[in-house]
């Protein structure tokens, strides 16, 4: 049995080379040749490593989601509902604010102006976005129980408010807010969160 050359790229670095093509330009916007030069790969090797374009946008999402923004799930393990909600923005604004990454958040730019073609990326990012509010709402409903959260808190409300306010800082940063102007926001958003 005959065994292909070894691979002459490093795969994570050409992954996150993909994702910041994808978070700059959307996956509409990216052309392949955009990705085989950002990754300094020929296209054969894209296809031979990743497989097409969709399934390499399949794997940034999940790079970014793993290394970019572990903040995310690391924010659920915070003692207070108001902790958890305080780490989930400022993650996100040293996430989205960091001059290595492109603006915004990916899971919002990525797939803003999806075209017939890609709607099965725009269903994949809402389908990512929901997962990512449903994990808060649980861990909300969790802190009502435990008496952190009013009792007539509502925990659904209260993480479609967060992720709202998450979503418009990163338009935000997209528009280009600076740190300082992201943080006030947070500050002022973490005000109406109940006690």
């Amino acid at each position: 049995m005959s065994v292909g050359r070894p691979r002459e790229f490093d795969t994570n670095q050409a992954l996150d080379d993909a994702l910041d093509v994808f978070w700059r330009n959307g996956y509409e916007g990216t052309s392949i040749l955009e990705l085989t030069e950002a990754m300094g790969i020929n296209r054969p090797s894209l296809y031979a490593a990743f497989g097409n374009k969709e399934a390499l946008f399949h794997k940034a999402i999940d790079r970014y989601m793993e290394i970019r923004a572990c903040h995310l799930l690391s924010a659920l393990d915070e003692p207070t509902a108001r902790a958890v909600v305080k780490k989930l923005w400022s993650g996100n604004i040293e996430l989205i604010s960091n001059s290595k990454n492109p603006r915004g958040c990916f899971l919002v730019q990525s797939a803003l102006a999806c075209g017939d073609a890609a709607e099965s990326i725009r269903k994949e990012m809402v389908k990512r976005r929901s997962k990512c509010e449903k994990l808060l709402c649980q861990r909300l409903e969790r802190a009502i129980e435990e008496g952190d959260l009013p009792a007539d808190s509502n925990a659904e409300q209260l993480a479609k408010y967060v992720s709202t306010v998450s979503y418009g800082i990163a338009v935000q940063a997209a528009g280009g807010a600076g740190r300082k102007q992201l943080c006030e926001v947070a500050d002022l958003a973490l005000q109406a969160f109940p006690d």
